[in-house]
């Protein structure tokens, strides 16, 4: 990236304020995301146990403290609202060292993560995990349709810088692990002092 001259008077004041002397957040937040069925919640626990990041399931929250609109019958979730969460998150997230999960990723600000992984599973398999869930007729179909198409990766590379989107294999448990560990190394990089 290019430096900014400190005497600039174009740096946005909120922009300044929110970062430290060596223009990042102490510690990183890191999007998961995926299909439902991918592992996201799994790998997300372990990693947060592991780098002591704090996990943020949004759907958990959502239920928690009513961000939504009501329950959506036909997709058996609830509705979402956007403005809500994201209101909700604000704070932790500028402050840095969250692990977010959800299976959606285009409505969050970019500014917020440093790192947006997408679990992605061979659909057989998915089409057992959903299976095993009690997920029917279209909303299993759907689902598997979302991973043949690479949905959320493209979602993913639509709403966020390529360089910070990472596609990751989340078929068994080993994948789980061996994803574990490379994340686990990124944080420790991450918030080493910057040899400037």
């Amino acid at each position: 990236g290019h430096s900014i001259d400190p005497g600039s008077s174009a740096i946005p004041f909120i922009a300044a304020a929110m970062v430290l002397e060596n223009g990042k957040r102490k510690n990183p937040n890191i999007l998961v995301t995926g299909t439902p069925g991918t592992g996201k919640t799994t790998m997300c626990t372990t990693l947060a146990e592991v780098t002591q990041l704090c996990h943020i399931n949004i759907g958990e929250l959502v239920k928690e403290k009513n961000l939504h609109d009501g329950w959506d019958d036909e997709l058996e979730c609830y509705i979402l609202n956007e403005d809500l969460v994201c209101d909700e998150l604000e704070n932790v997230m500028e402050e840095g060292g969250n692990i977010v999960d959800y299976h959606s990723c285009d409505f969050f600000p970019e500014r917020w993560f440093d790192c947006v992984v997408v679990l992605q599973t061979d659909n057989t398999i998915l089409f057992d995990r959903l299976s095993r869930r009690g997920y029917r007729d279209s909303k299993l179909s759907n689902n598997i349709e979302c991973e043949i198409f690479q949905v959320l990766l493209e979602e993913a590379k639509e709403s966020y810088s390529e360089e910070k989107v990472i596609a990751l294999k989340s078929d068994n448990i080993d994948d789980i692990s061996r994803n574990v560990a490379t994340l686990t190394d990124w944080v420790r990089n991450w918030s080493l002092p910057s040899q400037s």
